[in-house]
């Protein structure tokens, strides 16, 4: 099992109306961990991501995986 891995994604202004972002943190067969983002204009579209993981897990040799999903939230604070 993974342990939790405190990251935070900041992004800048833009136009493109999304929702949510998906985060795969995957521990790698060197042991090394990685993680893949992306954002999504429904909670529904973050969910489809979802369904190949353990495929494509297997096909890149992962060890382990942890699927996140989570919602945007309005800032009135500029990203550090």
């Amino acid at each position: 099992m993974l342990s939790p891995v405190p990251y935070v994604k900041t992004i800048g202004p833009t136009a493109s109306p999304f929702t949510h972002y998906w985060r795969i943190i995957a521990t790698l067969a060197n042991g090394k961990t990685e993680v893949f983002w992306g954002h999504t204009a429904t909670l529904a579209e973050a969910k489809r991501k979802r369904l190949a993981l353990d495929d494509a897990a297997r096909q890149r040799g992962w060890r382990d995986h942890r699927f996140e999903i989570v919602a945007l939230e309005a800032s009135d604070t500029p990203p550090e």
